[in-house]
């Protein structure tokens, strides 16, 4: 949309007023007796109040009217979101959706909450550990409807469609090829512009960071500046009909009604919010010698766990690069993980697979479930002449890694009818080469 504005940095003391009010910000104090233009001054916390300060997170709004006010929640219909993960049985193998189907808006009207879908997860909201991972698809805007995650952060990766996010910060636009974060407890609608489709990682417990660097340096990968968070925006709006909060709580949905507009915040000031991120920004580091580095070279976001170095959940992506390494099978290597690997499409071809991982579709590999290219992805870079070379050109998959072992619900194994059972018969065709008479060529 144009016109939208955006401020840059990631975890930043931002400040925003809309500039209809200056002047709502008050000066020198959070809660003053009276604030400016009669508002009212609204905390948001995302941590507890004595994390140390690196790690606390809350923003003060000033709105309107509050959040509190409000009709009594009462629980509503899940659809396909769940946090049941006994659904069906387990199932180690190889798993390969095709495109998820997005509903005709002339056969039926779905908005983005009412085209959440559950794949998979692990974890449970009520004890803050866990994560989940949902695709969306939709074709019609939220209208006088709005979302709110009492579990957990949302990580919004659009795949078919941009989205307008409008939230109480503000507004982004977020196009396919960028990402978007909306962290817990902050109320945001959606609006789409025709059929759109994407995923979503849903963390709980955690809110993500950059990954830390080592001997990379001081920059590179993600950098901070890179991210985007929106400009206070308000709308002073009366829903006589009813406006409706669907909050997602305990993993089932809750909806209450209001009669107001919630996006009336008309000043901001924080580090808790939430921001976009263009992935065509992403500094790439990759090896320049031998031997294929691993992906966590490729890491945008993480969710730490207790446990140093170990994540609730990685966000990495594979973009366009250089493949410059000798002596060395480039593509990724056959691999077994004490770690999930839940993989989509953005855009192009993967390079390990360039058949049957499709744009909108996705893979999961579980916890010590093997997996690498398949054999003419092998056959081909075990004969190609090493010289440099473009890799991904034109592509833009991405992974979501995660400690837990997940579970795949009954819609992501049967309802949805995506399920590719031919998968597996990409290795099929994978054959022996060894020769006990090999001997190392003299140089």
């Amino acid at each position: 949309m144009a016109g939208l504005k955006y401020m840059c940095g990631f975890g930043n003391e931002f400040s925003s007023e809309d500039p209809r009010c200056p002047g709502s910000l008050p000066e020198g104090q959070n809660n003053p007796q009276v604030c400016p233009y009669g508002l009212y001054a609204e905390q948001l916390s995302g941590s507890a109040f004595t994390c140390p300060r690196p790690a606390n997170k809350r923003s003060w709004l000033y709105r309107i009217l509050p959040s509190v006010k409000h009709k009594p929640f009462t629980p509503v219909p899940c659809g396909d979101l769940t946090e049941s993960w006994d659904e069906v049985e387990p199932d180690p193998n190889q798993l390969r959706w095709l495109p998820f189907t997005i509903p005709k808006s002339t056969e039926k009207k779905v908005d983005f909450v009412a085209g959440l879908h559950t794949v998979c997860g692990a974890g449970e909201a009520r004890c803050r550990s866990g994560i989940v991972v949902h695709v969306y698809t939709c074709n019609t805007s939220m209208t006088d409807r709005c979302f709110n995650n009492s579990d957990g952060d949302f990580l919004i990766v659009p795949q078919q469609g941009e989205i307008l996010v409008t939230t109480e910060f503000g507004k982004m636009m977020v196009e396919p090829n960028e990402i978007c974060v909306i962290q817990q407890g902050m109320r945001f609608s959606v609006d789409v512009f025709g059929e759109t489709r994407g995923y979503v990682l849903e963390v709980y417990g955690a809110h993500f960071e950059l990954p830390d660097l080592g001997p990379i340096g001081a920059n590179g990968l993600a950098n901070p500046r890179d991210f985007l968070c929106p400009v206070a925006w308000y709308e002073d709006r009366q829903v006589p009909s009813g406006y409706t909060v669907i909050n997602k709580y305990q993993g089932k949905l809750f909806a209450c009604q209001q009669d107001f507009s919630p996006f009336n915040v008309v000043a901001w000031h924080g580090n808790y919010t939430p921001y976009k991120y263009n992935l065509k920004n992403f500094m790439v580091i990759n090896c320049v010698a031998f031997d294929h580095a691993d992906p966590s070279i490729f890491t945008v976001l993480t969710a730490k766990s207790t446990r140093p170095g170990v994540a609730v959940a990685d966000f990495v992506i594979f973009p366009p690069r250089w493949g410059v390494a000798d002596h060395t099978f480039r593509p990724p290597y056959y691999h077994r993980n004490c770690m999930s690997e839940f993989m989509g499409l953005i855009k192009g071809h993967y390079e390990a697979k360039e058949e049957g991982f499709l744009p909108g579709g996705a893979s999961l590999h579980s916890i010590m479930t093997p997996h690498g290219p398949d054999m003419d992805c092998f056959e081909k870079n075990s004969a190609a002449e090493l010289k440099p070379e473009r890799v991904a050109e034109g592509t833009m998959a991405f992974m979501f890694e995660s400690s837990f072992s997940m579970a795949v619900t009954k819609w992501g194994l049967q309802t949805c009818q995506k399920l590719d059972k031919n998968y597996y018969q990409c290795w099929e065709p994978l054959r022996s080469h060894f020769n006990p008479n090999w001997t190392p060529s003299k140089k």
